[in-house]
Protein backbone atom coordinates (compact mmCIF):
# COMPACT_ATOMS: atom_id res chain seq x y z
CA UNK A 1 0.00 0.00 0.00
CA UNK A 2 2.49 2.10 0.87
CA UNK A 3 4.79 1.80 -2.38
CA UNK A 4 1.51 2.28 -4.67
CA UNK A 5 0.79 5.58 -2.49
CA UNK A 6 4.33 6.81 -2.86
CA UNK A 7 4.85 6.17 -6.54
CA UNK A 8 0.90 8.00 -7.22
CA UNK A 9 2.42 10.98 -5.12
CA UNK A 10 5.24 11.01 -7.59
CA UNK A 11 3.34 10.45 -11.12
CA UNK A 12 0.82 12.81 -10.12
CA UNK A 13 2.91 16.30 -10.65
CA UNK A 14 4.47 14.19 -13.54
CA UNK A 15 1.00 13.57 -14.99
CA UNK A 16 -0.94 16.54 -14.68
CA UNK A 17 1.34 19.11 -16.31
CA UNK A 18 1.63 16.52 -19.71
CA UNK A 19 -1.91 16.06 -19.41
CA UNK A 20 -2.65 19.36 -19.54
CA UNK A 21 -0.44 20.52 -21.95
CA UNK A 22 -2.06 17.73 -24.62
CA UNK A 23 -5.27 19.60 -23.64
CA UNK A 24 -6.61 16.29 -22.04
CA UNK A 25 -9.09 18.02 -20.33
CA UNK A 26 -12.52 17.36 -19.10
CA UNK A 27 -15.60 18.27 -20.56
CA UNK A 28 -18.61 19.34 -18.34
CA UNK A 29 -22.59 18.26 -18.87
CA UNK A 30 -23.90 21.86 -19.91
CA UNK A 31 -27.87 19.98 -17.71
CA UNK A 32 -25.42 19.28 -14.38
CA UNK A 33 -24.96 21.44 -11.37
CA UNK A 34 -24.21 24.72 -12.86
CA UNK A 35 -21.47 24.72 -10.00
CA UNK A 36 -19.40 22.30 -11.99
CA UNK A 37 -19.06 24.60 -14.83
CA UNK A 38 -16.14 25.94 -13.72
CA UNK A 39 -14.05 22.68 -13.70
CA UNK A 40 -14.23 22.94 -17.48
CA UNK A 41 -10.85 22.18 -18.63
CA UNK A 42 -9.56 20.04 -15.89
CA UNK A 43 -7.05 17.42 -16.67
CA UNK A 44 -8.73 14.26 -16.80
CA UNK A 45 -7.72 10.51 -17.86
CA UNK A 46 -6.06 10.83 -14.28
CA UNK A 47 -6.54 7.14 -14.00
CA UNK A 48 -3.42 6.77 -15.29
CA UNK A 49 -1.52 7.33 -12.44
CA UNK A 50 -3.41 4.85 -10.27
CA UNK A 51 -3.17 1.98 -12.69
CA UNK A 52 0.49 3.08 -13.31
CA UNK A 53 0.88 2.98 -9.42
CA UNK A 54 -1.46 -0.42 -8.82
CA UNK A 55 0.27 -2.35 -11.11
CA UNK A 56 4.15 -1.62 -10.64
CA UNK A 57 3.47 -2.19 -6.71
CA UNK A 58 1.96 -5.09 -7.09
CA UNK A 59 4.08 -6.78 -10.02
CA UNK A 60 7.01 -5.86 -7.55
CA UNK A 61 5.23 -7.70 -4.42
CA UNK A 62 2.70 -9.92 -5.64
CA UNK A 63 3.44 -13.77 -6.93
CA UNK A 64 3.30 -14.34 -11.14
CA UNK A 65 -0.08 -16.74 -11.15
CA UNK A 66 -3.52 -16.84 -12.06
CA UNK A 67 -4.93 -14.86 -9.39
CA UNK A 68 -2.77 -12.20 -10.11
CA UNK A 69 -3.27 -12.19 -13.82
CA UNK A 70 -7.33 -11.74 -13.73
CA UNK A 71 -6.82 -8.85 -11.13
CA UNK A 72 -4.76 -7.05 -13.58
CA UNK A 73 -7.01 -7.98 -16.75
CA UNK A 74 -9.77 -7.02 -15.08
CA UNK A 75 -8.54 -3.74 -13.69
CA UNK A 76 -6.24 -2.84 -16.62
CA UNK A 77 -8.66 -4.40 -18.80
CA UNK A 78 -11.90 -2.21 -17.99
CA UNK A 79 -9.16 0.49 -17.35
CA UNK A 80 -8.48 0.82 -21.63
CA UNK A 81 -12.11 0.76 -22.36
CA UNK A 82 -12.74 3.74 -20.21
CA UNK A 83 -9.02 5.27 -21.71
CA UNK A 84 -10.42 4.39 -24.93
CA UNK A 85 -14.01 6.57 -23.89
CA UNK A 86 -12.14 9.56 -22.18
CA UNK A 87 -9.91 9.92 -25.65
CA UNK A 88 -12.84 9.87 -27.61
CA UNK A 89 -14.41 12.48 -25.58
CA UNK A 90 -11.14 14.57 -25.29
CA UNK A 91 -10.56 14.31 -29.00
CA UNK A 92 -13.95 15.13 -30.40
CA UNK A 93 -14.52 18.01 -27.24
CA UNK A 94 -17.94 16.16 -26.12
CA UNK A 95 -19.34 15.36 -22.93
CA UNK A 96 -20.06 11.45 -24.57
CA UNK A 97 -17.04 9.43 -25.66
CA UNK A 98 -17.76 5.29 -26.86
CA UNK A 99 -21.23 4.81 -27.54
CA UNK A 100 -23.15 2.19 -25.19
CA UNK A 101 -23.09 -0.56 -27.46
CA UNK A 102 -18.99 0.05 -27.77
CA UNK A 103 -18.62 -0.13 -24.28
CA UNK A 104 -20.52 -2.56 -23.48
CA UNK A 105 -18.77 -5.13 -26.42
CA UNK A 106 -15.64 -4.29 -24.13
CA UNK A 107 -16.37 -4.61 -20.94
CA UNK A 108 -18.18 -7.97 -21.61
CA UNK A 109 -15.42 -8.96 -23.95
CA UNK A 110 -12.96 -8.45 -20.84
CA UNK A 111 -15.57 -10.25 -18.47
CA UNK A 112 -15.39 -13.13 -21.00
CA UNK A 113 -11.61 -13.65 -21.11
CA UNK A 114 -12.01 -13.41 -16.78
CA UNK A 115 -14.07 -15.95 -16.74
CA UNK A 116 -12.53 -18.06 -19.20
CA UNK A 117 -9.45 -17.97 -16.81
CA UNK A 118 -11.46 -18.85 -13.46
CA UNK A 119 -12.52 -21.77 -15.54
CA UNK A 120 -9.20 -22.77 -16.41
CA UNK A 121 -8.25 -22.35 -12.54
CA UNK A 122 -10.80 -24.48 -11.51
CA UNK A 123 -12.63 -21.68 -9.51
CA UNK A 124 -15.21 -22.82 -7.42
CA UNK A 125 -18.80 -22.30 -8.56
CA UNK A 126 -20.43 -21.77 -5.05
CA UNK A 127 -21.63 -18.83 -3.86
CA UNK A 128 -21.34 -18.50 -0.44
CA UNK A 129 -24.20 -16.31 1.75
CA UNK A 130 -22.97 -13.76 3.99
CA UNK A 131 -23.43 -13.83 8.04
CA UNK A 132 -25.37 -17.92 7.20
CA UNK A 133 -23.73 -20.97 6.95
CA UNK A 134 -25.54 -21.29 3.86
CA UNK A 135 -23.77 -21.66 0.43
CA UNK A 136 -25.37 -22.66 -2.75
CA UNK A 137 -23.45 -23.98 -5.95
CA UNK A 138 -24.49 -22.46 -9.45
CA UNK A 139 -22.85 -24.79 -11.81
CA UNK A 140 -22.22 -23.30 -15.31
CA UNK A 141 -24.66 -20.59 -14.60
CA UNK A 142 -21.81 -18.73 -12.28
CA UNK A 143 -19.64 -18.17 -15.19
CA UNK A 144 -22.70 -15.56 -16.49
CA UNK A 145 -23.48 -14.42 -13.53
CA UNK A 146 -20.15 -13.42 -12.48
CA UNK A 147 -20.06 -11.89 -16.13
CA UNK A 148 -22.96 -9.53 -15.65
CA UNK A 149 -21.67 -9.10 -11.63
CA UNK A 150 -19.04 -7.49 -13.61
CA UNK A 151 -20.50 -5.61 -15.43
CA UNK A 152 -23.07 -3.95 -13.49
CA UNK A 153 -20.89 -3.30 -10.51
CA UNK A 154 -18.26 -1.72 -12.44
CA UNK A 155 -20.58 0.91 -14.58
CA UNK A 156 -21.92 1.43 -10.71
CA UNK A 157 -18.53 2.37 -9.61
CA UNK A 158 -18.16 4.39 -13.01
CA UNK A 159 -21.45 6.46 -12.02
CA UNK A 160 -20.13 7.14 -8.35
CA UNK A 161 -17.28 9.21 -9.96
CA UNK A 162 -18.87 12.51 -10.26
CA UNK A 163 -17.48 15.10 -7.58
CA UNK A 164 -14.10 16.00 -6.47
CA UNK A 165 -12.69 13.06 -4.01
CA UNK A 166 -15.91 10.82 -3.73
CA UNK A 167 -14.97 7.99 -5.73
CA UNK A 168 -10.98 7.85 -4.49
CA UNK A 169 -12.18 7.64 -0.87
CA UNK A 170 -15.09 5.08 -0.86
CA UNK A 171 -12.63 2.73 -3.29
CA UNK A 172 -10.39 3.02 -0.95
CA UNK A 173 -13.02 2.04 1.95
CA UNK A 174 -13.59 -0.74 0.00
CA UNK A 175 -10.45 -2.16 -1.26
CA UNK A 176 -9.27 -1.94 2.13
CA UNK A 177 -12.26 -3.67 3.71
CA UNK A 178 -11.43 -6.97 0.85
CA UNK A 179 -7.82 -6.22 1.94
CA UNK A 180 -9.07 -7.52 5.08
CA UNK A 181 -11.15 -10.51 3.96
CA UNK A 182 -8.35 -11.57 1.30
CA UNK A 183 -5.36 -11.31 4.34
CA UNK A 184 -8.10 -13.81 6.75
CA UNK A 185 -8.77 -16.03 3.65
CA UNK A 186 -4.84 -16.23 3.10
CA UNK A 187 -4.84 -15.09 -0.05
CA UNK A 188 -1.78 -13.41 -0.59
CA UNK A 189 -2.18 -12.05 -4.23
CA UNK A 190 -5.87 -10.36 -3.59
CA UNK A 191 -4.58 -9.09 -0.38
CA UNK A 192 -1.65 -7.41 -2.37
CA UNK A 193 -3.47 -6.00 -5.16
CA UNK A 194 -6.19 -4.48 -2.85
CA UNK A 195 -3.93 -2.61 -0.32
CA UNK A 196 -1.91 -0.88 -3.62
CA UNK A 197 -5.34 -0.15 -4.83
CA UNK A 198 -5.99 1.17 -1.75
CA UNK A 199 -2.37 2.77 -1.93
CA UNK A 200 -2.95 4.28 -5.21
CA UNK A 201 -6.29 5.79 -4.86
CA UNK A 202 -5.16 7.46 -1.71
CA UNK A 203 -2.14 8.96 -3.25
CA UNK A 204 -4.35 10.14 -5.99
CA UNK A 205 -6.97 11.76 -3.48
CA UNK A 206 -3.96 14.35 -2.88
CA UNK A 207 -4.82 15.70 -6.61
CA UNK A 208 -8.36 14.64 -6.73
CA UNK A 209 -9.73 16.44 -3.44
CA UNK A 210 -11.92 19.38 -3.76
CA UNK A 211 -10.67 21.62 -4.97
CA UNK A 212 -9.56 18.83 -7.88
CA UNK A 213 -6.52 19.11 -9.81
CA UNK A 214 -7.10 16.52 -12.14
CA UNK A 215 -10.24 13.70 -12.81
CA UNK A 216 -9.93 10.21 -12.84
CA UNK A 217 -11.92 9.72 -15.60
CA UNK A 218 -13.56 6.85 -16.86
CA UNK A 219 -9.38 4.74 -17.76
CA UNK A 220 -9.68 5.07 -13.20
CA UNK A 221 -13.49 4.59 -12.56
CA UNK A 222 -14.21 1.72 -14.58
CA UNK A 223 -10.30 0.09 -13.89
CA UNK A 224 -11.43 0.77 -10.63
CA UNK A 225 -14.46 -1.29 -10.58
CA UNK A 226 -13.14 -4.09 -12.92
CA UNK A 227 -10.48 -4.54 -9.99
CA UNK A 228 -13.14 -4.05 -7.34
CA UNK A 229 -15.24 -7.23 -8.99
CA UNK A 230 -12.21 -9.44 -9.66
CA UNK A 231 -11.37 -9.13 -5.43
CA UNK A 232 -14.89 -10.20 -4.84
CA UNK A 233 -14.80 -13.00 -6.97
CA UNK A 234 -11.84 -14.24 -6.12
CA UNK A 235 -12.51 -13.91 -2.52
CA UNK A 236 -15.63 -15.26 -2.70
CA UNK A 237 -17.12 -12.71 -1.50
CA UNK A 238 -19.35 -12.08 -4.20
CA UNK A 239 -22.53 -11.25 -2.74
CA UNK A 240 -20.42 -8.92 0.44
CA UNK A 241 -19.83 -6.66 -3.05
CA UNK A 242 -23.64 -5.25 -2.60
CA UNK A 243 -23.21 -4.05 1.26
CA UNK A 244 -19.16 -3.28 1.10
CA UNK A 245 -20.01 -1.64 -2.09
CA UNK A 246 -23.13 -0.23 -1.26
CA UNK A 247 -22.48 3.11 -2.15
CA UNK A 248 -22.11 2.49 -5.88
CA UNK A 249 -25.74 -0.13 -5.62
CA UNK A 250 -27.37 2.89 -4.29
CA UNK A 251 -25.38 5.08 -7.00
CA UNK A 252 -26.75 2.76 -9.95
CA UNK A 253 -30.16 2.09 -8.43
CA UNK A 254 -30.93 6.25 -8.44
CA UNK A 255 -30.02 6.18 -12.02
CA UNK A 256 -32.22 3.14 -12.79
CA UNK A 257 -35.31 4.62 -10.93
CA UNK A 258 -34.71 7.93 -12.24
CA UNK A 259 -34.86 6.62 -15.90
CA UNK A 260 -37.42 3.87 -15.19
CA UNK A 261 -39.81 6.74 -13.60
CA UNK A 262 -39.27 9.27 -16.22
CA UNK A 263 -39.60 7.11 -19.33
CA UNK A 264 -42.90 5.42 -17.50
CA UNK A 265 -44.48 8.58 -15.92
CA UNK A 266 -42.67 11.52 -17.16
CA UNK A 267 -41.60 12.31 -13.66
CA UNK A 268 -37.88 12.91 -11.72
CA UNK A 269 -38.00 11.21 -8.41
CA UNK A 270 -34.61 12.48 -7.62
CA UNK A 271 -33.54 16.29 -9.28
CA UNK A 272 -30.56 14.60 -11.20
CA UNK A 273 -29.21 11.23 -10.64
CA UNK A 274 -26.51 9.48 -10.06
CA UNK A 275 -28.06 10.44 -6.10
CA UNK A 276 -24.81 12.90 -5.26
CA UNK A 277 -26.19 14.95 -7.91
CA UNK A 278 -29.69 15.44 -5.81
CA UNK A 279 -27.74 16.45 -2.87
CA UNK A 280 -25.77 19.17 -4.69
CA UNK A 281 -29.51 20.25 -6.10
CA UNK A 282 -31.16 20.60 -2.44
CA UNK A 283 -28.19 22.73 -1.18
CA UNK A 284 -25.72 20.20 -0.04
CA UNK A 285 -21.87 21.61 -0.63
CA UNK A 286 -19.44 19.42 -2.62
CA UNK A 287 -17.62 18.69 0.66
CA UNK A 288 -20.39 17.79 2.37
CA UNK A 289 -22.11 14.97 0.10
CA UNK A 290 -18.40 13.35 -0.29
CA UNK A 291 -17.42 13.87 3.38
CA UNK A 292 -20.95 11.82 3.94
CA UNK A 293 -20.48 9.35 1.42
CA UNK A 294 -17.43 8.41 2.97
CA UNK A 295 -18.81 7.91 5.90
CA UNK A 296 -21.74 5.83 4.78
CA UNK A 297 -19.08 3.57 3.00
CA UNK A 298 -16.90 3.16 5.95
CA UNK A 299 -20.21 1.97 8.08
CA UNK A 300 -21.27 -0.37 5.17
CA UNK A 301 -17.14 -2.29 4.62
CA UNK A 302 -17.39 -2.68 8.72
CA UNK A 303 -20.96 -4.09 8.29
CA UNK A 304 -19.62 -6.44 5.51
CA UNK A 305 -16.62 -7.55 7.40
CA UNK A 306 -18.77 -8.25 10.44
CA UNK A 307 -21.04 -10.00 7.95
CA UNK A 308 -18.18 -11.82 6.71
CA UNK A 309 -17.09 -12.96 10.42
CA UNK A 310 -13.88 -11.19 9.65
CA UNK A 311 -14.50 -8.98 12.65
Amino acid sequence: MGVAFVLALIMGPLCIPILRRMKFGQQIREDGPQGHLKKQGTPTMGGVIILLALSLATLRFADKNTDLLILLLASLGYGLVGFLDDYIKIIFKRSLGLTAKQKLFGQLLISAIVCYLLVMQGHSTDIYVPFVSYHMNAGWLYFPLMAILMLGASNAVNFTDGLDGLLAGTSAIAFGAYTIIAMNNTQPEAAIFSAAMVGAVLGFLVFNAHPAKVFMGDTGSLGIGGGLVAVAILTKAELLLAIIGGVFLVEILSVVIQVVSFKTRKKRVFKMSPIHHHFELVGWSEWRVVITFWVVGLVLAVLGLYMNEVL
